[in-house]
């Protein structure tokens, strides 16, 4: 083989890793493979003869771009597409396939609807130090080369992403923690459309309350009793199935996003081992306000 189908068939092993960190850098599946697409041009351009590590050498020039990426949305105050349909993005070496916007939902979900919400909420620094260091174990002074920043630097940002990722301090959460599964429970059913199982779980007179841009013209904006609601809930199930617990203001919650686009936040009270008090909010200026981080657990870092 040529040196340039070597680098073509190194580039094509590579590309899942590095479609990988680049999705996970800017939320969105044409964006990444763009990022991509734009470290096999720079590699199919570069002396690559001094590189001694050229996954790692394309994984830092993916990353660059992704910056870029995320720091002009910043500037346009821009969030990650929100368009369900997607184009094509163009071939690479060997052909990139076509993604499709139900390709992007099962994406999303593979790695974690509340780690994306989560990460959007980074700034473009702190994302791509979280990014390469806690999520792909990339050494703090090739992030620091990434960021044009120090090693000490990028090992601040991470610190500061990671704060913000698991938020509060696991002492804090200990009496609201054993609410969890019961969270996840209330969620498994609402996928399913459960109803025994959501009578079971919710309290006898619970209350929900949602934000009017999230209900159907007529429904009210707040129902009580345990059957109302969990009829209600059933009527979600698709919303539902978008859903992941996270921690929301502290107390356990759901963030409902749609390819990792967060549309709602279900703000969950339990009282007595049921769910009391259920508080929808799809408000954007609410949604803003909402302090969002992962629970605890092996598959917050999902993917």
């Amino acid at each position: 083989m040529s040196a340039d189908e070597l680098l073509a068939d190194r580039f094509a092993r590579d590309r899942p890793h590095l479609r990988a960190v680049a999705y996970r850098m800017v939320g969105s599946l044409p964006d990444a493979e763009d990022a991509v697409q734009q470290a096999w041009l720079k590699a199919s351009r570069a002396d690559l003869r001094e590189v001694r590590n050229l996954t790692g050498w394309l994984t830092t020039v993916t990353a660059r771009e992704c910056l870029d990426l995320l720091r002009t949305r910043r500037r346009r105050a821009e969030v990650a597409l929100p368009e369900p349909e997607f184009p094509a993005p163009e071939a690479g070496p060997g052909g990139t396939p076509v993604r499709t916007a139900e390709e992007e939902v099962l994406l999303a979900e593979s790695v974690g609807l509340a780690l994306l919400v989560v990460l959007d909420r980074l700034s473009p620094a702190q994302r791509v130090a979280f990014v390469l260091h806690d999520l792909f174990s990339v050494p703090f002074d090739e992030v620091g080369r990434v960021l044009d920043r120090s090693a000490v630097a990028a090992k601040k940002l991470a610190s500061r992403a990671r704060n913000q990722v698991h938020g509060a301090a696991p002492a804090d959460r200990r009496p609201a923690a054993r609410h969890l599964p019961l969270v996840a429970a209330f969620l498994a059913a609402s996928r399913g459309g459960d109803l025994e199982t959501l009578l079971d779980l919710l309290a006898p007179d619970v209350v929900r309350r949602a934000d009017p841009v999230l209900l159907p013209p007529g429904m009210p904006t707040e129902l009580r009793g345990a059957r109302t609601v969990a009829e209600e809930t059933r009527h979600f199930a698709a919303r539902a199935r978008m859903g992941s617990v996270a921690w929301a203001d502290g107390g356990p919650g759901i963030v409902i996003a749609p390819g990792g686009r967060l549309m709602a936040v279900l703000r969950l009270t339990v009282e007595a081992g049921r769910i009391a008090i259920i508080e929808v909010v799809g408000d954007r200026a609410r949604l803003d306000a909402v302090t969002i981080a992962l629970p605890p657990g092996p598959g917050r870092y999902a993917g």
